[in-house]
């Protein structure tokens, strides 16, 4: 099973330089790759050192409460911070808390020895569900301590089937799961592993901090004024759109609406553009703003986690293509949260819907339905938000734990 992983990792490694010329994002990788190497033969670390891996962006956000305890409670620590997806990578490569950031290098025995070598950890962090052979083992032999974070098991993975005993090899290098559920937990101790905490997920440690720290935007808190119908699209696509744009033209004319879609290059602009019949504005041309203005089109990036507060809905783009992006950001200021059919592999969501704060909805008439009825019903709304808010409430509090149990 080694030599077939292997043939693997090599496979794929050459697939990436052979494509990197016609692939933006294999072109990324392979650059980033061999900047890592030699990154890694002029460094000299001789403090004390903190490796902590991300997939790619996603998991950067869950490993990022970690890493900021870390440098407020530990600062003598080094943080070396890798990735392995050119949109983590590229995004926050110049992420000013941690000491080196750079690309993982292919999994194989002589890289794991290498990087190792370079950087002699004294601490490691896995967030979610990265595994990799050599690198996992490499770290076991060395006796160098693993915990995974945030991490959530299904019962469909390898590990739990019962070929599946070389991939339980990965699993015995960590010396604490810190698992999302307790059916990631149950599955553990299905196959052995007893070493392992439910602790939930960090992000909403990260989200609650994002919320009360988040600015304010003068040119929406004069669009939404004392009006308490506001909904705030996030991440919005296309069919997201057609939904929002139809209810507030043609069913309910007193709601405004701000939209802060998936995608902000000017094509797509001006296809959001193209279907409204009201007045609008973007908020780069914020000094011409309409004052009869009932949609405001968020047309720069960074400012979502924050304009949520702006609203008494929340609607989430995304369910009906690949799937729901963010809703812990909505729902960490106490507001529903819409989104598409797309939603069942997100276990925030699907806790959403169970506690009352979250809602699936499959087509207009769907969400029709049900936004008038919080409009018409103010119980109603208050009741859906206060379940939004105190499910992220409750759900905190896995960064404190990992932190009091690690470093002791």
């Amino acid at each position: 099973m080694t030599l077939l992983y292997n043939i693997g990792i090599a496979t794929y490694s050459l697939a990436i330089k052979a494509v990197s010329p016609f692939n933006k994002k294999a072109k990324l990788l392979n650059v980033g790759r061999k900047e890592t190497a030699q990154r890694l033969k002029e460094l000299q670390l001789d403090d004390k050192v903190v490796w902590i891996h991300a997939a790619s962006l996603g998991e950067f956000e869950q490993g990022r409460p970690i890493i900021e305890k870390i440098k407020e409670q530990h600062p003598a620590y080094k943080i070396v911070l890798t990735f392995f997806s050119p949109s983590g990578y590229e995004v926050r490569k110049n992420f000013d808390l941690a000491d080196h950031v750079m690309y993982l290098p292919a999994d194989t025995k002589r890289n794991a020895r290498q990087f190792l070598d370079a950087i002699n950890p004294q601490k490691v962090f896995f967030i979610k569900y990265e595994f990799w052979y050599h690198f996992l083992r490499e770290l076991s032999k060395r006796s160098i301590p693993v915990f995974g974070v945030s991490m959530i098991f299904r019962k469909e993975q390898t590990f739990f089937k019962p070929y599946g005993a070389w991939f339980r090899k990965m699993l015995s290098a960590f010396d604490k799961f810190y698992v999302q559920d307790e059916v990631s937990g149950d599955l553990l101790k299905g196959i052995g592993f007893s070493n392992y905490s439910v602790a939930g997920d960090t992000r909403f440690d990260r989200v609650r901090d994002i919320a009360l720290e988040s600015k304010d935007f003068d040119v929406v808190e004069r669009f939404v004024g004392d009006l308490k119908q506001v909904i705030v699209a996030g991440s919005s696509w296309a069919p997201d759109e057609d939904i929002l744009i139809d209810y507030i033209q043609n069913v309910n004319k007193e709601v405004k609406l701000i939209i802060a879609p998936h995608e902000i290059h000017d094509e797509h602009i001006q296809q959001i553009e193209s279907k409204l019949k009201v007045s609008y504005f973007k908020y780069t041309e914020a000094e011409i703003a309409p004052s009869d203005a009932r949609v405001l089109i968020i047309n720069t990036i960074g400012m979502l986690s924050a304009i949520y507060k702006y609203g008494q809905v929340a609607y989430v783009g995304g369910g009906f293509g690949v799937g729901i992006h963010n809703t812990l950001e909505a729902a960490t200021y106490s507001m529903p949260v819409f989104f598409g059919p797309n939603y069942k592999k997100f276990k925030e969501a699907r806790d959403l819907i169970e506690a009352g704060g979250g809602f699936s909805i499959k087509s207009k008439e769907a969400f029709i339905k049900q936004v008038e009825s919080f409009w018409n019903d103010a119980s109603l709304l208050d009741a859906s938000s206060k379940s939004a808010g105190e499910y992220v409430n409750r759900m905190c509090g896995a960064t404190d734990q990992i932190m009091n149990e690690v470093f002791v």
